[in-house]
């Protein structure tokens, strides 16, 4: 019997490929670092969270896998596969030993066991299936070909990732007011940039936000602080944008 390791190249890792997974265009593969623990004595962490598989399709986490060797039951990786897959918003769960794989939709509740995993088209039409505008789905592609501004080794936490894409879901269907709460640290001032960027680089407007065919200029973004140390770490996040790009408004230069 082969161990993990030998059942996810052997078998696993040829199914997914046979299903399109990073075959098809702008579609990938990845193992996903979902939590890295908690920070104990001397800097070190204990009990990370990490999934074996993470399915990505125009920069969106679209499935989770938990993989176990063949020689167990695919069964005991399924509370596994559906935690992983609620942390990070996906619409499709799998737990699988290289020869059975159980497919689990997160938003129906089904759960059976497939010969194959969906396709990453198939599995994008699936999770935006519900109706919408049609410049909806104009928007959410245009917004999901702007990555991520990295800003040297930077990746967002899960749950940043979760607030960006949530709050381009919204801007995408048309809400014009839109709040996010997160707590102190968990980096709202780097969500709120990273929103700006795709905004800006998609050149979303709210004149545009329904006919996404007049989309012609970038965005002018209002970012607002209300402490200078606010400000000041803000400023130095939105660097990339470039010094061209950014204005810094004081309070007393805003008329009344």
């Amino acid at each position: 019997m082969m161990n993990e390791a030998d059942t996810r190249a052997n078998l696993i890792d040829p199914k997914l490929l046979a299903s399109g997974w990073s075959k098809v265009e702008n579609s990938y593969i990845r193992r996903e670092l979902i939590c890295p623990g908690q920070i104990i004595t001397g800097g070190k962490r204990t009990n990370p969270v990490p999934c074996d598989y993470v399915l990505i399709y125009k920069g969106r986490k679209l499935a989770a896998v938990e993989a176990k060797k063949e020689s167990l039951p695919y069964s005991e990786g399924v509370r596994q596969a559906k935690d992983y897959a609620q942390r990070l918003q996906c619409r499709m769960a799998y737990a699988t030993n290289g020869h059975e794989i159980y497919q689990i939709d997160m938003l129906t509740g089904t759960e059976q066991l497939v010969d194959d995993y969906l396709s990453p088209e198939a599995l994008w039409a699936l999770t935006f299936e519900k109706p919408e505008e049609s410049f909806t789905s104009v928007w959410r592609d245009a917004f999901s070909k702007i990555p991520f501004e990295a800003k040297g080794d930077w990746a967002p936490c899960y749950y940043q990732e979760n607030a960006i894409h949530n709050a381009l879901e919204a801007i995408a269907a048309g809400e014009q007011r839109i709040l996010l709460t997160l707590a102190t640290g968990t980096g709202k001032t780097c969500i709120a940039f990273q929103i700006a960027w795709k905004l800006f680089h998609s050149r979303w407007s709210l004149s545009a936000q329904k006919d996404p065919a007049a989309a012609k200029k970038r965005p002018r973004i209002l970012f607002l602080a209300d402490r200078n140390v606010l400000a000041n770490q803000a400023f130095n996040d939105f660097g990339p944008f470039g010094e061209d790009a950014i204005v810094r408004i004081e309070p007393s230069e805003i008329k009344k």
